[in-house]
């Protein structure tokens, strides 16, 4: 039986997605085993993606210079380009604030869980919404009273977790698709 051009498609996708996941899963232990490093990759992205904002913003204070709106719009631009311009010549410090910023990205988040949780508790599932938020919360706490000592490995141990976590359900949901492929092949 000869493979249609779809299904060829279909196989080779199988097999990139396989590949990706293993690379995911690599550099999630890479990042796990040298959280400093991934950290001070993921610094090094937050601060790019912050210089190209805020030239985006010095387009758009241009663009907008009659409609009232640019001096706001210019101060924007250079606040972003000047935070991602020091983050890149101070990574230690901008890896520092990163983190005191996920910590209180966190405390504000598990109080918001917890009260949705407590809001919602006659319902179904509520449970694990409050589990979430304390959960959450204790993270928050850890990472705000180990601060700025934990910079050196929060940031990098999450992400690392994360793609770990991420390449692993890849390579689950890609080696089910490929047995699927075999079935039907």
């Amino acid at each position: 039986m000869s493979t249609s051009p779809i299904g060829t498609i279909v196989k080779e996708s199988v097999g990139w997605s396989i590949g990706l996941s293993v690379l995911m899963i690599v550099v999630g232990i890479l990042a796990i085993v040298i959280p400093p490093a991934a950290g001070i990759a993921v610094l090094v992205v937050v601060a790019w993606l912050l210089m190209l904002s805020g030239a985006f913003h010095l387009i758009f204070a241009w663009h907008t210079r009659t409609s009232g709106g640019m001096i706001w719009e210019l101060l924007l631009g250079i606040l972003y380009l000047f935070v991602g311009v020091y983050a890149l010549l101070h990574p230690v410090a901008g890896l520092a604030s990163l983190t005191l910023f996920l910590a209180v990205y966190l405390f504000v988040e598990a109080v918001l869980e917890l009260v949705l949780g407590f809001r919602l508790r006659p319902q179904p599932g509520s449970g694990w919404l409050l589990l979430d938020g304390i959960v959450t919360l204790v993270l928050a706490i850890l990472i705000w009273r180990s601060w700025p000592s934990s910079s050196e490995w929060v940031i990098g141990t999450l992400v690392g977790i994360s793609m770990l976590f991420s390449g692993t359900a890849r390579l689950s949901l890609s080696m089910g698709a490929r047995r699927v492929l075999a079935k039907t092949a």
